[in-house]
């Protein structure tokens, strides 16, 4: 074959194309792809350091030499070239190529022929998508970290420390494929000696799950402030059920404690009913009220316990019994074990910890990290305890005197747990006080100090001296302790009387939850259950079988299915439960769903569900009719 036509078929390849030959590889021919690549430039004859200069401190020339020298040819791919264009600007490409050795006749190098290809485009759509993806990633980072602060933001900022009860709650985050979810707990001490404990799980997750929780623990808080009992606060957050369809389902275990006599009265509308540990370490749960979740019934009958002293009231939600690998029943019976060890002490050394904060954090710890978890977990502990004893101290008007004052106030305050903050501004409160009341005494005066808990979470302390003490202005080098003392606590009030003036301050003193996550260790890995959720006709023309679980994911599924073969509710439908492995939240609102519209058309939906099974647990516990 002549070289003309040869060289013809090089200058139409419709690819990249270099030929060169001899030791300083000179440039035999290029296809025109190639010489529009190069800016149009002129390199035939040129030794292919030369002809391309741009290239050569980008490893592109090494290579040509490589393998003229080796005999060995080498490929890549998306490697990146920038050329530089006879007008002075540079171009940036990507070319998967080819690079083989040209040999004679008898197997001696001749020189080389470089292929390739221009991925240029392929490549910039795949950093392009690479670039997006990234920024999903960083929006879905973000959305996770609001939902997770919204969640903390929601919960409370602390438990009240109260003068016969200690309580501790641990909140344990789900998975960062579900985000936070709509578990919630709640402490709410009142006047009359009570607290009213409240944990709560609204179906489904993240940002419409949390607000749906916000607005639920309002309405509770807001009712149980006020005094009500569990029945009456579940009623009025039934109604905001009732008007808000994300909150129907939703499941709440509402107690008040009597602390100083032990009385318990409770309701579980739809929730797990509360664990009792004994002082010794003996579990029993109580017996659940009966009541169903909001927004599907309206009818929350209460129950009674009574706690003595030393014993401790878990409330929990079901994210702790609906691990992976267990039985509702068997991770029930892991859930008592565990907490009465570590109520009791018999678990985790954490001398410093009380037997409710340990029942909470010990118990996440030791049940998580062999099975793992799915949904966010809710423990809420309070121990009835001996009354904390108040402080009664005098001290000379002396400033001398005022260090030992502040050590016996510190002993106090440590003696009721108040936290390293609010001892803080509680003593230096306390010591601006002092020192106002013994520069103002006369000799031989003293000054008076007396602390308690009330009965509302508020440390009270009184500062008694002779003297009228002066009040803060701003003009003024003196008064400033009384401006310093109201601005570390909440409440300050001056009482002047004939012999000298009292200061009383109140500040509500709170230990903070146990928001946990990486402080608990990561499971032990378990496969994810392979059994999906299954629909099938039982036989009977009017009758389904259920098998699988019914969670999150299935639970639109399940509802769809029956009110498919329903015929949206208009015709009986009786679904067998017995298969069922797993039923959680999710699905126990599609169950009511589907329930409601048969009962808006009169006819009836008969779930069956055999004593032991899954299902049956769940459906007792929800007040949803079965046989």
């Amino acid at each position: 074959m002549d070289a003309d036509p040869l060289r013809s078929a090089v200058e139409q390849a419709p690819f990249i194309l270099l030929v060169a030959e001899g030791p300083q590889l000179r440039i035999v021919d290029v296809s025109r792809v190639t010489r529009l690549m190069l800016g149009d430039r002129d390199v035939a004859g040129r030794p292919l350091r030369e002809a391309l200069a741009d290239l050569a401190g980008q490893g592109w020339v090494d290579l040509y030499e490589q393998v003229y020298r080796t005999g060995v040819p080498v490929t890549g791919q998306q490697w990146r070239a920038h050329i530089t264009l006879p007008d002075g600007t540079v171009r940036e490409l990507f070319a998967d190529f080819s690079i083989t050795p040209w040999l004679d006749g008898d197997g001696t190098v001749r020189g080389v022929i470089g292929g390739g290809t221009d991925v240029t485009g392929i490549v910039e759509a795949r950093l392009e998508a690479e670039r997006q993806t990234e920024e999903i990633r960083q929006q879905y980072r973000h959305a996770r970290d609001v939902v997770d602060a919204l969640q903390q933001v929601l919960l409370p900022r602390g438990l009240p420390l109260l003068p016969t009860a200690r309580v501790a709650a641990s909140y344990l985050l789900a998975g960062a494929d579900t985000a936070a979810g709509g578990d919630w707990f709640d402490a709410v001490p009142r006047a009359d000696g009570t607290v009213a404990l409240v944990v709560g799980d609204v179906v489904g997750h993240g940002v419409a799950a949390s607000g749906v929780m916000g607005q639920l623990r309002a309405v509770l808080q807001d009712r149980l402030d006020d005094g009500a009992g569990p029945a009456e606060a579940l009623a009025a957050a039934d109604r905001f059920a009732r008007r808000v369809p994300a909150a129907r389902a939703a499941t709440v275990c509402v107690t008040v404690l009597e602390t100083r006599t032990g009385a318990v009265t409770y309701c579980t509308a739809g929730h797990p009913p509360p664990l009792l540990v004994t002082a010794s370490g003996e579990p029993r749960y109580l017996s659940p009220s009966g009541a169903a979740p909001l927004g599907t019934a309206g009818e929350f009958p209460e129950a009674a316990a009574s706690l003595d002293e030393g014993d401790v009231l878990l409330l929990y939600s079901d994210g702790i019994i609906e691990r992976p690998g267990r039985t509702v029943a068997e991770a029930s019976d892991e859930l008592a074990r565990v907490a009465a060890d570590a109520v009791a002490g018999r678990a985790l050394h954490a001398p410093e910890a009380t037997p409710a904060e340990r029942a909470c954090t010990q118990t996440v710890e030791l049940l998580v990290r062999g099975t793992g978890y799915r949904d966010d977990i809710t423990l809420l502990a309070a121990q009835r305890t001996a009354a904390a004893e108040a402080l009664d101290t005098r001290v000379p008007a002396d400033l001398t005197r005022l260090g030992a004052l502040r050590k016996t106030l510190g002993t106090w305050l440590e003696t009721v747990a108040v936290t390293d903050e609010d001892a803080f501004a509680l003593q230096h409160a306390v010591g601006e006080l002092a020192t106002n009341a013994v520069e103002h005494a006369p000799p031989g005066g003293s000054v008076a100090v007396g602390a308690r808990l009330t009965a509302v979470g508020t440390a009270e302390i009184t500062v008694a001296g002779p003297g009228p003490w002066r009040e803060p202005r701003r003009v003024s080098e003196r008064g400033r302790g009384l401006a310093l003392s109201s601005q570390l606590v909440d409440e300050l009030v001056l009482d002047r009387t004939g012999t000298g003036t009292v200061a009383t301050l109140r500040h509500r003193v709170t230990r903070p939850a146990a928001l946990l996550g990486h402080a608990v260790p990561a499971p032990i890995h378990h496969p994810e259950e392979s059994e999906d959720m299954s629909i099938a006709d039982s036989g009977s023309g009017t009758g389904v079988t259920v098998t699988g679980p019914v969670d999150a994911a299935t639970a639109e599924r399940l509802q769809h299915e029956l009110l498919y073969r329903s015929r949206g509710g208009t015709v009986p439908l009786r679904a067998d439960l017995s298969g069922v492995t797993h039923l959680a939240s999710a699905g126990v609102a599609a169950l009511h769903a589907v329930r409601a519209r048969h009962r808006a058309h009169g006819t009836e939906l008969t779930l069956v569900a055999p004593p032991g099974s899954p299902a049956r647990h769940v459906l007792a516990l929800v007040a949803l009719p079965y046989t």
